[in-house]
Parts: C-alpha cells; structure tokens; sequence
C-alpha cells in the first residue's frame, strides 16, 4: 500500500480531472464528472441535503449509502482572495492519508472515500473530497446551543471526552479544532458518539502525550468560549 493509493482506493481520472475514490465508489465518482465536477453533480442531485459549511455541503445518495460533497476552501483573512484555489496536489491527498490513520487508531471520523482534482492553472488545482455521511448528527455547537443547560450536556460532553483521549492516544494535534468540527452522533439506545471533522488541519506528534491533549482541549475550550457554549 503506497502513501499515494491507499489500499481499497483506485486512481479515477477524467478530462482532465484526476483523484482516488473507494473501489466500490470509482465509478459512480467518474460518472458524476460528466456534470463538470463531483460539486456540481451533488448541487443540481435532486435528492441532494445541504449542510453548513466554509460554503455549501451536499449530502446525496450514491451506492447505496449517503456521501457528502465538500468543495475545499481556504479559511481565514485571506480566504476571500484564495477561495477555493489550492498549489496542487491540494490538502485533499492528505485529508484521505490522515483519515486513514485515524480510523485505524480507533479515533472516530468520517470515512474520506474520495477526493478529485481539478486543473485551476499552472501549478493550481480545485479539490472535492467526498467523505460517508454520518447519520442522525449534528456539529458540537447546534447541540450545546439545543441544550442550554449544563445537566443536559452531559451525555455530549463524555463523547467529545472520548474523542480527545482518542486523538491523544494516537499523537494527534488538530490545528483547528473548534465546535463546529466536532460532530455529534445520536443513535437510539446508545450514547452519542463524536467524530473530529476537517482532519487536513492535523499535525503529528508523540502518540500518548499528555501535551497533545492539552493542545487539542485548548483550541475547543477557545472555540465553546469565544461562541458563548462554554
């Protein structure tokens, strides 16, 4: 298994436009770039679900599951003049290879089953990354606005608990961790479970090192208290 194709991945490619996607997904993925791009597929799917982003998300059926369609953007100051641009390959190569290690550790987060390149000039490339949808979920910071008080919150706090030991145990440290990159899981008769969301913002350290988990508790207490959810 190369760091470029991950097993169980396969290179797509099509006019131009170049990617791995999940074997079981390759062709669906290629047959959606007949609309242009994998984004512009998603956005005219007339089954499609618009979540909240850096910009529009879609989540659309294809293969029998629901996969969301994110168009990867900058954040940031300087977000509003590099948009959607990237120096190839993009953080999207990086997003899958992180994805991978993080499951692999047993830290919970969408699986990435794609992502897809397009030429944007020179050495500049637009991305896609498609990831499986997450059922019955929303971001940290709907669910503390929903519970107001703090002895409803129990139950989301031990989850997002148990989400940091996760990234700790493995050496973890997500740059941008905050509330709305925490996703809350809810399935019946079981507790809510979190998954760290936008995983191309982390970096590596020592695997079971306390400073990781003061690192990544920091950047979250930041985010809870700078929207009032603290």
């Amino acid at each position: 298994m190369s760091a470029q194709q991950p097993r169980g991945y396969v290179p797509i490619s099509h006019r131009g436009a170049t990617g791995l996607a999940s074997a079981s997904l390759a062709d669906l993925v290629t047959e959606a770039l007949a609309y242009g791009t994998v984004y512009d597929y998603a956005r005219q799917c007339t089954d499609r679900r618009e979540l909240a982003g850096r910009g529009p998300v879609y989540a659309i059926p294809m293969g029998g599951d629901r996969v969301v369609v994110r168009r990867v953007r900058h954040g940031g100051l300087l977000a509003t003049l590099t948009g959607d641009v990237f120096i190839a390959p993009t953080r999207a190569p990086y997003e899958l290879a992180v994805s991978i290690r993080l499951r692999d550790g047993g830290v919970a987060t969408p699986e990435v089953v794609g992502y897809v390149l397009y030429p944007a000039g020179l050495a500049l490339r637009r991305a896609d990354v498609l990831t499986r949808e997450i059922p019955d979920a929303a971001d940290l910071l709907s669910v503390l606005r929903a519970r107001p008080r703090l002895t409803d919150r129990g139950d989301t706090w031990e989850a997002v608990h148990a989400l940091i030991r996760g990234l700790g145990r493995v050496g973890a440290v997500h740059a941008d961790l905050n509330v709305k990159n925490v996703l809350i899981a809810h399935a019946a008769d079981r507790p809510p479970v979190a998954y760290a969301l936008d995983v191309d913002r982390v970096v590596w350290g020592r695997p079971g090192d306390a400073a990781v988990v003061r690192a990544n508790w920091a950047r979250l207490e930041r985010s809870a208290r700078k929207t009032g959810v603290a």
